[in-house]
């Protein structure tokens, strides 16, 4: 279920001059960010928990993953040119999980990379926070990818809808407010991470079960739908 040559051209896609700087500025904030506390504050788990968590997976790890998911599609269904993609003899399964495992891949690369960067410098990995919050990157991309990418192929305003869901329910509503936390990727993510560290650095409103499920309902239900979208617009498209 996996397509090279779409791999390619959406990963050229992702990846261009200008998307790419875009992807990069929250990451290399991150990691300045993490330099200057380090050089102010010297080494201390809790701040490198704060920030990692905060600001890294709270805000950063989401808006990579807006970024990535509905670029992987988004552009091609709002300037017609995936009519192109659809004719070639490729099954609408394959074209969207092939999107969807670039999309992963390209999350992770410039959220969970970073993040570990982040955790080193601030503390030197002590108490296991740089591979905890590490692990909550890499798993909340996941899920992150497949449900931006749905949101491409059934929005023209992806990217806005995505960012506002990414700032004010995750970064916001999702450290905040409590009943809004049992519903938050960022919640489900950090129950997995707090089971690679055994201090209280790392917490979770969701228990480690439920956090897994949820993560895997919610990928695999976002990816079968954008899977029905793309199959509905093709036939559109042939009738």
């Amino acid at each position: 279920m996996y397509d090279p040559t779409v791999a390619r051209l959406t990963y050229r896609a992702l990846l261009g001059r200008r998307r790419a700087l875009i992807l990069g500025i929250l990451p290399a904030l991150l990691i300045v960010i993490s330099v200057l506390v380090r050089a102010l504050s010297g080494t201390d788990d809790q701040t490198a928990s704060d920030l990692l968590g905060g600001f890294g997976l709270a805000t950063m790890v989401p808006i990579i993953g807006v970024i990535a998911g509905t670029g992987a599609i988004g552009p091609e269904i709002d300037d017609g040119s995936v009519v192109y993609l659809l004719a070639k003899p490729v099954k609408r399964p394959t074209i969207i999980l092939t999107k969807l495992f670039v999309a992963i891949a390209v999350t992770m690369a410039f959220s969970a990379l970073p993040m570990m960067i982040s955790g080193l410098i601030l503390n030197g990995n002590g108490q296991q926070v740089a591979v905890a919050y590490t692990v909550a990157a890499l798993v909340a991309s996941i899920a992150y990818a497949a449900m931006f990418l749905l949101l491409g192929t059934v929005s023209r305003h992806a990217v806005i809808f995505g960012l506002v869901y990414a700032l004010v329910w995750e970064a916001l509503f999702g450290s905040l407010v409590s009943g809004a936390r049992t519903l938050s990727v960022q919640q489900w993510a950090l129950a997995v991470a707090k089971k690679v560290t055994d201090s209280d650095l790392v917490t979770s409103d969701v228990s480690l079960t439920t956090g897994t499920v949820l993560l895997v309902v919610v990928t695999v239900a976002t990816t079968w739908y954008a899977g029905q979208k793309l199959r509905a617009l093709t036939l559109a498209g042939e009738e």
